[in-house]
């Protein structure tokens, strides 16, 4: 069973997502903030990570960072699921190593769960 692990300060969002991807066969770990999104990663380490971007205790930019820069996780895709449409951020996610980008205003669930089929399976 592949792992996904979603890094979501927005309760709600967190939910639906768990229900969404837990009814496709995944199996699901849950972080509220970035630092314990982190220590979850290194944890659990995942098939794929959903990540937000503001997020408290440590902004996404810098968990993707931590990610990237560790042995044991570089190489577990993330996708960036957030709301900032600023190209810049974008961009920066790119080079930093997100596999993709998406505005969650933009995509319905089952257009996120297609994007994590097409990455991992």
């Amino acid at each position: 069973m592949k792992k996904i692990t979603i890094i979501e300060d927005e309760a709600a969002l967190q939910d639906a997502l768990k229900k969404a991807f837990s009814g496709e066969g995944y199996e699901i770990t849950q972080a509220f903030d970035g630092e314990e999104g982190i220590s979850l990663v290194k944890s659990a380490l995942p098939d794929l990570v959903l990540l937000d971007l503001v997020l408290p205790k440590k902004h996404g930019f810098e968990v993707l960072q931590e990610m990237k820069a560790d042995e044991t996780t570089k190489n577990i895709p993330v996708l960036v699921l957030t709301n900032l449409e600023e190209s810049t951020e974008v961009m920066k996610a790119i080079e930093l190593g997100a596999r993709g980008y998406l505005i969650k205003a933009n995509y319905a669930l089952k257009e996120v769960i297609a994007k994590v089929k097409d990455i991992i399976g």
